[in-house]
């Protein structure tokens, strides 16, 4: 999985739209996450109308340069799951699968909070007209990227505690 070690978040991309079969990748690699009891409560938004994708940009201060991304994708969870405490988690663990298969695919993507910020969620469900029965959890805009970046070695070892 060089992916994990290769990732970053993109924030500028190439003008060129992302072809149906790799977002299909990105789709599956979500829906294989794993999940609390295997609800699996995600469904997903994916964008590639550019009125629209400018109207998310718009939906919190921070993804404002998200605007030119050819792609977004809105994970959305379930409101009624056998276990609702683990919605966030769960689409935690989607959200991640995505980004590294983007990285896989030759992509360039960024995790863009929404849940659990009760104004984001709000002007995500507007633009996109979600029903009640979902929530927003987070934007992922993607696309080629149009800028490079190296990964951060951000491994601690005082922060691992070793129990033997």
């Amino acid at each position: 999985m060089n992916s994990i070690f290769h990732r970053v978040s993109i924030r500028r991309y190439q003008d060129q739209p992302v072809e149906k079969e790799k977002i299909e990748l990105l789709m599956r690699a979500g829906m294989a996450a794993p999940s609390a009891m295997n609800q699996q409560p995600w469904e997903f938004y994916v964008i590639t109308n550019r009125e629209t994708i400018a109207d998310l940009a718009a939906c919190s201060c921070y993804s404002g340069f998200s605007a030119s991304a050819p792609l977004m994708i809105v994970p959305c969870y379930k409101t009624e799951v056998p276990a609702p405490s683990f919605q966030l988690i769960d689409l935690s663990a989607a959200t991640e699968n995505i980004l590294l298969e983007a990285d896989e695919l030759g992509l360039g993507a960024v995790w863009m909070a929404v849940a659990p910020d009760a104004d984001r969620i709000a002007n995500v469900r507007r633009v996109l007209q979600i029903p009640e029965r979902l929530v927003p959890f987070c934007m992922i805009a993607a696309g080629y990227p149009a800028e490079e970046k190296k990964q951060q070695d951000r491994y601690e070892p005082d922060r691992v505690h070793w129990v033997e």
